[in-house]
């Protein structure tokens, strides 16, 4: 594990159907359990695409207190700042019909398959205002619900099975990525994509 401040380490990287986006190295759950149970993995990292307004409204933000955990005394109340600015900002559920643009989720792999050094970058890329037409929400949270109703799925008609917790990486992904491209999150694959350093 490598420790850095937030936001410190960034790059331009031009997404397939999106463009150019600026996007930060962060921490995220899952790399943690895909470190664990991927054979033979030495290297992962995960980035997040952020614009610069947002994060210049996050830093204002910050600034001033709002982004805080710990409890402040208001008016003889204890509250805390970030569930406070929570409950002022916008409903994330109201942003629908007016977030523009597409999303570009996917991963990019390098190593080596029989012996010879591969690349390969498989990804998603989804259209806000489409996914508001089908289902009344954007894209950010049709690819965190659709896969997880692939993953219930799965299980519940006992394609996915075993005793205890596990993880989807656990799994036999076939089932899963062709129901992605089923159930409106097709994937494409790029076999000599740009490289992140």
């Amino acid at each position: 594990w490598v420790e850095t401040k937030p936001m410190e380490i960034k790059r331009v990287y031009n997404f397939p159907e999106v463009g150019p986006k600026d996007m930060y190295l962060l921490h995220h759950e899952e790399l943690e359990s895909l470190g664990l149970n991927i054979p033979g993995i030495k290297r992962i990292r995960f980035f997040m695409t952020f614009g610069q307004s947002y994060l210049t409204h996050l830093k204002c933000l910050e600034n001033v207190g709002m982004t805080s955990i710990e409890p402040i005394e208001f008016e003889g109340k204890k509250i805390v700042p970030l569930q406070f600015l929570k409950a002022v900002l916008p409903d994330p559920a109201s942003l629908g019909p007016r977030t523009k643009g597409k999303t570009n989720i996917g991963c990019i792999f390098h190593g080596k398959k029989d012996g010879k050094d591969k690349t390969y970058y498989l990804y998603n890329v989804c259209d806000h205002q489409e996914c508001y037409k089908e289902v009344g929400s954007q894209a950010v949270s049709y690819t965190t619900g659709v896969p997880a109703m692939i993953g219930a799925m799965l299980i519940m008609n006992g394609t996915w099975k075993g005793p205890g917790v596990k993880n989807i990486e656990e799994f036999d992904p076939d089932p899963f990525m062709d129901a992605l491209n089923k159930w409106g999150l097709p994937w494409k694959e790029s076999f000599d994509p740009e490289l992140v350093d």
